[in-house]
């Protein structure tokens, strides 16, 4: 199979730079903005999310900001009546596929916590002082500042969500003592830790979080992930249903599950969709993981996405436009873990999903490690991949090798699989791999680095949507779809899968 790949067309000037725009968003408490950009106000020293319910500034008394850390550092902090913290992230990052864009990825999985300033240049291919001077640029903060804003967020979570000692939280946040972690937390939300943690001890919460912690239970934490309305929550959860591999994943009565490979440890992962939010009851076994496992998650389900902006575009089509207002709220489902969805892909290829499914499972039952609390296990490394699949995997011999022949490349290094990679350059390593075609790198790039505007031009239930919805150039076509074609790809599958059921 062949598919279509092309940059999001040139980027727009960052809106946090339009003051008129982001005011109107403001008086108007558009929710839609949330984290898309913070307002600051200079008399208070206080920054808001847009939709904060506190009487509305003078546009003169107000300031942009692009992110918490440039309002962090500009001497501001975070309102304790909207918790600007707690919304939905920038779509711009998935839209966007620039340097900063990247970094951002990276920074919000905690690579600056576990490798530094030097290890996040190194993954992106940049000096540290390239590095920083671009993201001072473009988001009024620099690396570190960044990750601090993420550390301190974290931290939050913990503090209020955990019974851990107040110390246990500091370090698992990321934080390299104690008197910074109390200074930051003092600084970011003009309360200590132990304040913070009095004004969230309720009987439910507690309730709620289940503490029970230790080495066979891990640290379990019930969270919500907010999201841009609508969200079409019966799509995602479908999709990751039908495609659930035995023993590392789960899903019934609308729910969804999974195991978590993290850089610390372990963790399972429970998905309710729930209007306005999704909750996830999270169970770790280090808490040091908890910023990459919600980031993960909020990547899994595409939780960041602007479903006004796809709107706009797709619905404008006249094939698509009425299952565009049928259905608002697709998302392109993300990926928790590189290797293992290219592994996936490759697996699925010109087999059926339950055929793919199956594969996987076999793959988990032989090669996967089990968890303590769980009767469940992780997705198999690369590196046991590469030296044990051929004991495990079926089918035509060249097809293994090929699948083995990955996994030890991505287990070697030389191949890197992550958020923080350039979309061309991925491609280019993914092409390289035996038995790794057009459609199946392309899968991986929309998926892995959830870019939003791959088409999957020569996929067969694709065309068969396009089809069934009267499309007969779906090349030609989808170039009015751009920069979302990835989304417009979720609403064929959607059509071939009703033409087939009707």
């Amino acid at each position: 199979m062949t598919a279509t790949t092309a940059p999001a067309g040139p980027v727009r000037p960052a809106l946090w730079r339009d003051a008129e725009r982001c005011y109107r968003a403001v008086a108007s408490r558009d929710a839609r903005f949330d984290g898309q950009f913070i307002v600051a106000v200079k008399t208070t020293g206080i920054y808001c999310r847009p939709s904060c319910p506190a009487v509305t500034p003078k546009a003169s008394n107000v300031r942009f900001y692009p992110t918490s850390a440039a309002a962090q550092a500009g001497g501001f902090r975070a309102c304790r009546r909207c918790l600007p913290d707690a919304v939905p992230g920038s779509p711009e990052w998935n839209l966007r596929a620039d340097l900063t864009a990247r970094a951002m990825r990276l920074i919000s999985d905690g690579i600056v916590e576990r490798e530094g300033v030097p290890g996040l240049a190194r993954r992106l291919g940049y000096s540290e002082r390239q590095l920083g001077r671009v993201l001072t640029s473009e988001l009024g903060a620099g690396p570190l500042a960044l990750a601090r804003a993420h550390r301190a967020h974290s931290a939050r979570l913990l503090i209020e969500l955990s019974e851990l000692p107040l110390a246990d939280v500091a370090f698992a946040s990321g934080f390299s003592s104690i008197r910074q972690f109390n200074d930051t937390i003092r600084e970011v939300f003009a309360r200590t830790p132990s304040q913070l943690r009095a004004s969230a001890a309720t009987a439910r919460a507690k309730a709620e979080t289940a503490a029970d912690s230790g080495p066979a239970t891990g640290t379990r934490l019930s969270l919500r992930l907010p999201y841009r309305p609508p969200f079409d929550a019966d799509g995602i959860f479908g999709f990751l249903a039908a495609r659930a591999v035995p023993g590392a994943e789960w899903a019934e009565d609308g729910r969804y599950g999974r195991t978590l490979r993290l850089p610390h440890g372990p963790a399972t992962i429970e998905l309710t969709p729930l209007a306005g939010y999704v909750r996830c009851e999270l169970r770790l076994a280090d808490v040091r993981d908890l910023g990459s496992a919600v980031t993960r998650t909020r990547r899994l389900l595409d939780l960041d996405a602007d479903p006004e902006a796809v709107r706009r575009v797709l619905g404008a089509d006249p094939a698509l436009g009425p299952l565009v207002a049928a259905t608002p709220g697709v998302r392109v489902p993300g990926a928790v873990d590189g290797p293992e969805l290219l592994v996936r892909a490759m697996l699925g290829q010109q087999i059926s999903v339950a055929a793919a499914r199956t594969a996987a499972g076999h793959l988990v039952a032989a090669l996967g490690e089990p968890l303590p609390w769980r009767d469940a296990a992780l997705f198999p490394t690369a590196e046991a991949i590469a030296e044990r699949g051929h004991e495990v995997l079926r089918g035509p011999r060249r097809r293994i090798d090929a699948i083995r022949s990955a996994a030890a490349t991505l287990a070697s290094g030389e191949v890197e699989l992550h958020v923080g990679r350039e979309a061309d350059e991925l491609r280019s390593d993914l092409l390289a791999l035996p038995g790794v075609g057009p459609w199946t790198a392309d899968y991986v790039l929309m998926r892995v680095l959830g870019a939003p505007d791959v088409l999957l031009g020569d996929d067969l239930v694709l065309r068969k949507g396009a089809t069934a919805l009267g499309i007969t150039a779906l090349a030609g076509q989808a170039q009015s779809w751009r920069p979302w074609r990835s989304y417009a790809g979720m609403y064929l599958w959607r059509a071939a899968a009703s033409r087939a059921a009707s």
